[in-house]
């Protein structure tokens, strides 16, 4: 059972706790790192993320997922003009859409890999509970190529630097990885691109949403972000290992 089960009372009860656990909003959030699916196992701790978040500060959340198939249209976003959760509808950025499309051929608007169960429903889930004034966007990879893992980092960097939008990155590391974990956060913390990229690629690594995070790690060394995953002090949290966020202050792997 996940998230989307939840009531939203029961996500802002998560929220709630969460923020008495951190430090409270940090306003220079860009980007994220969730779990593909969101459930009892890992609530917590897309509620530490979720909850140090101020949706003010965003007009558009591009969620980006992996496709576990390899598809013609590499890099597809729905055509939906809305997304609808059991919380409510969230309006498409259309405009944003377009833009993609318009700066790389590989981008398409098409619903080949759009299903009910993919997990733009569940992160629309927390945003939605905290706030009703947004738009949001879908992007799936649907091709495990490195350079389009790379491409679609790249765009997304080029078309969002300057825009008031929050990236979400998909992708899951189960708690029993620790050891694989830390060899990522080693290369991560090291700025060792080359060296994560090689170890990712060459299907060693155990992640889910590989070409997601792949993604995630591409815009935030273009923008020169910090990286924080929960850990340390978050042990007793289950879930995912590279649950975390990034933003423009001093690096701590927290």
């Amino acid at each position: 059972m996940n998230i989307t089960s939840y009531s939203r009372q029961q996500i802002q009860e998560g929220l709630d706790k969460a923020r008495e656990r951190h430090e409270g909003v940090n306003d220079h959030i860009r980007l994220l790192f969730t779990p593909e699916e969101i459930n009892e196992d890992n609530f917590e701790r897309a509620c530490d993320i979720y909850s140090r978040l101020d949706m003010s500060n965003y007009d558009t959340v591009v969620i980006v997922e992996s496709y576990d198939e390899k598809l013609d249209k590499k890099l597809p976003m729905a055509s939906n003009s809305f997304f609808e959760t059991p919380l409510g509808k969230v309006p498409v950025n259309d405009y944003m859409r377009n833009e993609f499309c318009d700066e790389d051929d590989d981008f398409f608007i098409h619903d080949e890999a759009f299903t009910k169960n993919i997990s733009l429903f569940q992160q629309l889930m927390f945003l939605q509970t905290l706030s009703d004034d947004f738009k949001a966007l879908s992007v799936q990879i649907a091709d495990p190529d490195p350079a389009i893992v790379k491409e679609i980092g790249y765009v997304l960097e080029e078309v969002l630097v300057s825009r008031s939008a929050l990236l979400i990155f998909c992708c899951d590391l189960n708690n029993d990885r620790k050891s694989e974990f830390e060899k990522i956060v080693k290369m991560v913390e090291s700025q060792n691109e080359s060296g994560l990229m090689n170890y990712l690629n060459s299907g060693d690594s155990h992640i889910e949403g590989t070409t997601s995070f792949i993604a995630g790690i591409i815009v935030a060394n273009k923008w020169k972000l910090d990286l924080h995953f929960l850990r340390g002090k978050y042990e007793d949290y289950s879930g995912s290992l590279l649950t975390g966020y990034a933003d423009h202050q001093k690096v701590i792997f927290s």
